[in-house]
This record gives structure tokens, sequence and C-alpha cells, in this order.
């Protein structure tokens, strides 16, 4: 499945409610920084009411947010998300877009994903892959 992922800087919350607001659209699926539960991957305080991963849905149509601990700019916020649970297919993408790249994340199992990573490819196009379960 493709769709788009868009990053904020701390605002994500006040954008789903906006997005709600203007399109109508149905928050379908929302985890905060909070409630991750893997004490490999340290949540500081202050971003533990952040959106860590969400779903909107209008119109059979879906986009995906979150917060990120990163400096974003705008226009630089936007990925192109590739999840499937084809581990392979995932895997044989990210080893061709990689390259040239820049990885913003290695491709690697996560507590929500047999793999997840991001990168921008070679020609300026963000990347956000994950491994469904």
């Amino acid at each position: 499945m493709f769709s788009h992922y868009l990053m904020f800087g701390g605002d994500c919350s006040q954008a789903l409610d906006t997005y709600v607001e203007a399109f109508g659209a149905e928050i379908i699926e929302t985890q905060t920084y909070g409630e991750i539960e893997d004490p490999g991957f340290p949540v500081p305080e202050e971003m533990r009411d952040l959106i860590l991963h969400s779903r909107l849905r209008w119109e059979g149509t879906e986009l995906m947010c979150a917060d990120s601990s990163e400096h974003r700019h705008p226009g630089d916020n936007m990925y192109v998300a590739v999840a499937s649970p084809d581990e392979e297919f995932v895997r044989r993408a990210w080893e061709v877009l990689m390259l040239g790249g820049t990885i913003y994340m290695d491709l690697e199992s996560t507590v929500f994903s047999g793999a997840h990573g991001s990168l921008r490819d070679r020609f300026g196009v963000n990347w956000m892959f994950t491994v469904t379960l």
C-alpha cells in the first residue's frame, strides 16, 4: 500500500483536529509516544503526549502522520509510505532507493512492525517503509 506520511514538530494533534474539521475525516488510529512499552526506546518526558503514529480516513483515502523530534522544514515533512506484509518486497525496494540517498532510520525490527525505516532517495523524495505484522 502506498500513502502519504506527514511529520510534525509537536503540533500533530492540532493538525489532526484541523483535518477532521476540514475534510470530515475520521481518526482511525492514534498512539502517543507515552504508550510505547519498549525499554530499548526511552521516551523523554516532554514527548510522552506527542503523537507517535496516527491514521486519518476519508472517502477511501488514508493519511498518516506523527510528531518528530527532528527539526522539520515546511515542504520537507512529507513521506511516501510503503507498507506491506511482504518483507522481501520491502527490503528490495529499500536497497534500490537507498543507493545515493540518505538513510534517516535504518530498516530494522521495531515493536510495531517486522521492519521499519526511512530514507531520502537520490532524487530528494522521502520514503518510509514498514513491514506490517
